[in-house]
């Protein structure tokens, strides 16, 4: 498959998984999936309605979670698969080929996990993905949940075509916030690219990191659950202009200034410090003629968020043959 083939040599032998996806009979399958610990890769028969022929594959790490080790990771020679030059803990890099016309799904079956940091070791999960022409790849995890003094970098680079279509979902929780736990964690880093046609088209870091003068904690107040969801793509113009028509929506109702039961010229003090809302979202057009979309979300719970994107993805069903973040 030339997608697979244009990866380059160092990053395949330095990956822990690889997927290929292409046509069989006419329905997108799965004809290669090779993984090793510490990540284990699952590819279900039936994971959706069978007309979508759509390839649904499970991302999981043993244990439930990652873990820092003793070793030291060199850098790969490869631009998307290049890990940091740091000691660091477990380190997981998959390839994934989604071949022309194809369409695949990439899941989890819970939260990841990253435990505690020994020696400053950094845990990294590294991500590059070639999606074809009029292809189909959607990216749509459960949250990564860094535990107490957790150290975690990512990263995510995708190929894309003027006519491939992609939907990224990227996003992380303050911990185990219900335990008293809340954004404890050392260090937490995601970086997504994504490239048309080797071009920059999309570039979009985050970082928290504890500083000596705000902690995080300090910085995120009561928010315990941040996201990003991505749209690119012809197939998902539609998705894009009715989650920008609503989020529009409902920010200009949670975000309108109180007003007062005694009218226009009320003298009635208001609170200097307004409740601040549960959600809060927006929407940014990227790439020429905004073929793109970029979501941000913040939240308090973490059932807000998977209630947002059950919501604003149900409409990939069609594509898919399943609705993203089905409700429990």
């Amino acid at each position: 498959m030339e997608a697979e083939a244009a990866m380059a040599p160092a990053a395949a032998a330095a990956a822990t998984g690889a997927v290929r996806v292409e046509k069989v009979r006419g329905r997108s399958a799965v004809t290669r999936c090779f993984a090793k610990y510490p990540l284990k890769l699952i590819a279900p028969s039936k994971a959706g309605r069978a007309s979508s022929g759509a390839a649904w594959l499970y991302a999981i790490t043993y244990g439930g979670g990652i873990v820092s080790v003793s070793r030291r990771i060199a850098s790969s020679s490869s631009p998307g698969l290049q890990s940091t030059n740091q000691p660091t803990g477990d380190i997981i890099s998959c390839t994934v080929a989604v071949g022309d016309g194809c369409a695949a799904a990439m899941t989890t079956q819970a939260s990841t996990k990253v435990y505690k940091a020994v020696d400053s070791k950094c845990s990294e999960q590294v991500l590059e993905a070639r999606v074809g022409e009029d292809a189909l790849f959607a990216l749509i995890p459960d949250p990564v949940t860094c535990f107490s003094m957790a150290r975690y970098h990512q990263k995510q680079v995708f190929h894309v075509f003027p006519n491939s279509n992609l939907v990224v979902v990227d996003w992380f929780t303050s911990g185990r916030y219900e335990s008293g736990e809340k954004w404890n964690f050392s260090f937490y880093k995601s970086i997504n690219h994504i490239l048309l046609e080797d071009q920059p088209l999309f570039i979009d870091s985050v970082l928290l990191e504890q500083s000596s003068n705000f902690s995080i904690a300090d910085r995120m107040q009561e928010y315990n659950v941040v996201a990003m969801v991505i749209l690119l793509g012809p197939k998902l113009k539609h998705i894009q202009d009715q989650m920008q028509d609503e989020v529009k929506k409902m920010m200009s109702v949670q975000l309108r200034p109180p007003t007062s039961a005694g009218g226009r010229y009320s003298t009635r003090s208001q609170p200097l410090h307004p409740q601040r809302p549960p959600i809060i979202a927006s929407c940014s057009p990227f790439g020429r003629m905004g073929t793109g979309m970029v979501a941000r979300i913040t939240a308090v719970s973490t059932e807000s968020v998977y209630s947002f994107l059950r919501h604003h993805l149900a409409a990939l069903e069609p594509f898919l043959g399943a609705c993203p973040y089905p409700a429990s």
